[in-house]
């Protein structure tokens, strides 16, 4: 019979399993394995190469390697540099977790892709950073609005 007072059922698993065949033992070893691959985010990666003139952005999946045996497990988009128009930080709502963080790549197209597939969490300051970073590297200069130019030539005055 079995008792389930304080934990003696997680015991009493541990003990079953102890007394399981080798056999069954890789089995619970290897689903467990299964399990946390199937979990693992995907990361991403992304080459900005100027003397190419190219954005390479990939991700990657340890889970779809492993499905396909090596052959797969990473999309790819490439982007010329020149249709880079903007670089900005997007917030996103992370489900029990309050707010997260992307940048975002705005291009000519209208089209626009995040170098992350997911929020970061953390400070804002720390992803504005990043693109900041990014804008300085592809010397991308924003022009002021119209409103911002009227507003500092009335303080000059």
């Amino acid at each position: 019979m079995w008792a389930c007072h304080l934990g003696s059922c997680s015991w009493a698993g541990i003990l079953c399993l102890l007394a399981d065949s080798l056999g069954w033992k890789l089995f619970y070893v290897t689903g467990c394995l299964f399990v946390a691959v199937q979990n693992l985010e995907d990361w991403e990666e992304a080459i900005f190469n100027k003397s190419t003139g190219k954005v390479v952005l990939k991700t990657f999946s340890l889970y779809k390697k492993l499905l396909t045996l090596l052959r797969a497990g990473h999309d790819q988009v490439v982007v010329l540099l020149n249709d880079i128009r903007d670089v900005n930080v997007e917030e996103e709502k992370v489900r029990y977790f309050g707010k997260g963080y992307m940048v975002v790549l705005r291009f000519a197209t209208g089209f626009s892709h995040p170098l992350t597939q997911s929020a970061v969490m953390g400070r804002r300051s720390d992803v504005e950073a990043i693109a900041r970073l990014i804008t300085s590297f592809l010397e991308l200069h924003h022009l002021e609005r119209p409103s911002e130019r009227s507003q500092s030539s009335d303080s000059e005055g």
